[in-house]
């Protein structure tokens, strides 16, 4: 379902981005487009690659023994799960609709931009993807933080809405939006190909989303909150 919801986002940003020639508009377009998508996510619980880049660390961090392996086929089913239902909504929005060229070429231009790693082609624009997706985590990571704290549908809105913009303004890398940009470019015939956006994309910034969520996001907030000892009032930590 997140994968799914993460497609739709994709589609929606490149739908209301096409045919805008400012640049801030633009791309103030397509973080509202995209941030359906999370927005969707987290109305609906449905899980989501990014989210579980943070929860699940935080759960290791609480020491809880015999649940590693249980978060590692967790993750690995998140992960699986998220590519699936993309490029499920991937096939059904190219069998259910025919859009202008105008569409398909504002498509084409965002995925060319998610495979500018793979033009460079060397070892360090590998690494510069991951740590591009190290960004974006901690950025959407945060999104979802932050909407916990939201009491209303718009108060939990905003701040996925200005986090999401800024990550797609500055085009950090995020793994389950480029499953969901490829997801639709694909069954066109158009687009990379899956190896190379495999390759030079999603596993890499996969990665670096997985730094991202665990070492900017769960780990701070751990250290910042965790129960501390020796205090008045305050339970032991052990």
């Amino acid at each position: 379902m997140a994968g799914g919801f993460i497609a739709m986002g994709a589609l929606f940003s490149v739908l209301l981005a096409q045919g805008t020639e400012t640049a801030g508009i633009k791309l103030l377009l397509q973080g509202l487009g995209f941030s359906a998508g999370i927005f969707f996510v987290i109305l609906s619980s449905a899980v989501l690659f990014t989210e579980a880049n943070v929860i699940l660390p935080a759960t290791l961090l609480q020491h809880k023994k015999g649940i590693f392996l249980k978060i590692l086929r967790f993750w690995g089913i998140t992960w699986i799960g998220n590519l699936t239902g993309a490029v499920m909504i991937g096939w059904i929005v190219h069998i259910a609709q025919v859009y202008p060229a105008e569409t398909y070429e504002e498509l084409a231009h965002f995925v060319e931009k998610k495979m500018h790693y793979a033009e460079v082609g060397t070892t360090s624009a590998w690494f510069q993807a991951m740590m591009s997706g190290t960004v974006a985590n901690w950025l959407v990571g945060m999104a979802a933080f932050f909407a916990t704290m939201g009491r209303t549908i718009i108060g939990k809105y905003i701040p996925i809405f200005l986090a999401v913009t800024l990550f797609v303004a500055g085009n950090f890398q995020h793994s389950p939006a480029k499953m969901g940009y490829f997801s639709l470019i694909m069954p066109g015939g158009d687009g990379p190909g899956w190896g190379p956006a495999m390759l030079w994309n999603i596993i890499p910034v996969g990665i670096g989303n997985m730094i991202g969520g665990a070492f900017m996001v769960a780990l701070p907030f751990w250290y910042a909150l965790r129960p501390k000892s020796g205090h008045p009032g305050e339970e032991d930590s052990k």
